[in-house]
């Protein structure tokens, strides 16, 4: 890349880094438009490898020297390139570390909910970024494609979520403002309540077979209506002295669970 082909932006007053400037600090305003903030050359990799193209990438004035940086921005048009001066770029980063490369995307939909879903996530209320992007990475972790939040939901595409997801939006089906009682009626197995007060534990339990969680709100739970939906209503074992679980580590140690017995089972 050469100064010459990518002048960069020096100005607060452009028009263009006043349209960033709006986006990057107002998630109302990206969830508006459709569009989203990669942060970092981890999350545009991923998002690269998963197929997406970038709307417009975003470099640093000093980042774009980085073979990294480079790399991520070959196969994208010259239009499709701004460079910010650092102290500009710094006031459009997500990120107290700037990496010197921002991707504006196109937040993927993901298209008609199935009329029979055999393997899910629920998630009722969860309202914080980092156990929202943590449960995702879990979930495709073990390899679980559709995510279904309920409207109480943090946005599943802010700057955090994403994040805190490490990439696992990308090979994901996420369902945002989804009716979670409405759609029970389109699972094909049993749906299973993640809760500590359920009587039976997740290790007494068989997890083979198509199968719905539903993990709720970090201080409340899961809602009554969907604990009544449940099939069954199962807890993590804690014999120490620690009263309860974050919510991701829960869902984490739930899906792992299902994960190893379906293993064992094939």
């Amino acid at each position: 890349m050469s100064d010459g082909e990518f002048a960069p932006i020096r100005s607060r007053e452009n028009a263009r880094f006043k349209l960033l400037r709006q986006l990057a600090g107002s998630t109302r305003e990206r969830r508006r438009a459709g569009l989203a903030l990669l942060d970092g050359a981890h999350l545009i990799a991923a998002y690269r490898a998963s197929g997406g193209v970038p709307e417009q990438l975003l470099l640093s004035e000093s980042g774009r020297s980085n073979p990294e940086v480079a790399q991520l921005a070959g196969g994208v048009s010259d239009r499709g390139v701004l460079v910010l001066a650092d102290a500009l770029f710094g006031e459009i980063a997500q990120v107290a570390a700037p990496t010197g490369i921002i991707a504006l995307i196109r937040s993927p939909k993901p298209g008609q909910l199935p009329a029979v879903i055999d393997h899910c996530v629920m998630l009722d209320n969860i309202q914080d970024a980092g156990n929202l992007g943590s449960i995702l990475r879990s979930t495709a972790a073990v390899g679980i494609r559709t995510v279904l939040l309920s409207r109480g939901c943090a946005f599943s595409w802010s700057s955090k979520v994403l994040r805190a997801g490490m990439g696992a939006h990308f090979s994901l089906d996420i369902f945002d403002n989804a009716d979670l009682a409405d759609i029970v009626p389109r699972l094909s197995g049993r749906l299973i309540c993640a809760s500590g007060h359920a009587d039976k534990s997740i290790y007494q339990a068989d997890l083979r077979g198509p199968l719905a969680w539903v993990f709720g709100n970090e201080g409340s739970g899961v809602s009554p209506g969907l604990i009544a939906a449940a099939t069954e209503k199962l807890r993590i074992p804690m014999p120490g002295q620690a009263e309860s679980l974050n919510v991701a580590a829960a869902a984490a140690v739930c899906l792992f669970e299902q994960l190893r017995q379906n293993q064992g089972a094939s």
